[in-house]
């Protein structure tokens, strides 16, 4: 198989992808979640390119070696900038309709795209569900095992957490690997090849924005202020989605009916036994699966 790694220009990042398989593929972006990197889909990706399609997997904002192409643009993972960063790479790339397949801060983008730009999106594969935050409800408590979950979103809030996640990058996510995916047995070889991804420079300010921000406790990139006024009314997706769900998920609690009729055209729930938070490399053949069966279903 053949893969190349390449760089593309948005407004405000120099984007590296991975592009593997034919040119004339039906297009899929692989978008990856925090704190992990494109090596996820290494498993992925042999499997779409047998199927004829064409996988891009690119490396988020303050990941792997994109860089932002000025110093003064602000260092902001919230959601509007994740989803307009795909769109961009789409437009820039001359993708006028693809699938998008993400989860966690890749299925966050994937979700907004796919609300905000339906046009763009043949179908959709989402872990976990409806990813697109409601900051305005974030101040309520959840139930108190979940807030237990989310102690290191918390941690981030102090600039304690962003000292401890300057200094222990590592430790960090491997705990967090480890809790949120209690029956993956991934090796060091694996985790190296990912943790590289997490010495890009902007890595930890890009983190520290994200989960301050979903909260309200940082300000967002003013010139996303529109997209982040168009994804706090909840936008529905309509686009064919397949939502994918780890049973041993140790960190997001299954989707809720809520956040399920947000689906206007849910095609599939399926619920993956002992599978955790980082179905890509969990279960790599379900992840392909879908998106092979919603392009089946939309030939």
């Amino acid at each position: 198989m053949s893969t190349t790694a390449r760089h593309a220009k948005t407004s405000v990042l120099d984007v590296v992808y991975e592009d593997s398989g034919p040119a004339s593929g039906v297009p899929v972006l692989l978008m990856h979640g925090w704190p992990y990197g494109p090596r996820v889909y290494d498993a992925v990706v042999p499997r779409l390119v047998a199927a004829g399609c064409r996988a891009i997997v690119p490396s988020l904002r303050g990941f792997g070696p994109t860089r932002f192409l000025a110093d003064a643009t602000p260092r902001s993972g919230q959601q509007a900038a994740l989803g307009d960063d795909l769109r961009q790479l789409m437009d820039v790339l001359d993708i006028r309709r693809a699938v998008l397949v993400g989860y966690d801060w890749g299925g966050r983008a994937a979700c907004v795209v796919a609300a905000l730009w339906p046009e763009r999106v043949r179908a959709l594969v989402t872990g976990n569900g409806y990813n697109i935050q409601d900051i305005a409800s974030s101040g309520r408590p959840a139930a108190a095992e979940q807030e237990l979950r989310h102690w290191y979103q918390y941690y981030f809030h102090l600039e304690r957490g962003r000292a401890g996640l300057t200094a222990n990058r590592r430790d960090i996510c491997r705990l967090l690997w480890r809790l949120w995916s209690p029956h993956w047995e991934f090796s060091e070889e694996t985790f190296a090849q990912t943790a590289a991804a997490w010495d890009n420079p902007d890595f930890v300010d890009v983190t520290i924005q994200s989960y301050r921000h979903r909260y309200g406790n940082a300000p967002g990139d003013p010139a996303l202020g529109p997209l982040e006024q168009a994804l706090a009314a909840q936008p529905p997706i309509t686009v064919p989605t397949i939502v994918l769900y780890g049973e041993a998920n140790g960190v997001t609690p299954p989707m809720s009916d809520r956040h399920r009729r947000n689906f206007l055209d849910l095609v599939e729930e399926r619920r993956i036994p002992r599978a955790g938070h980082n179905l890509p490399a969990e279960v790599p053949d379900d992840v392909a699966d879908a998106v092979l069966a919603l392009l089946q279903a939309s030939a």
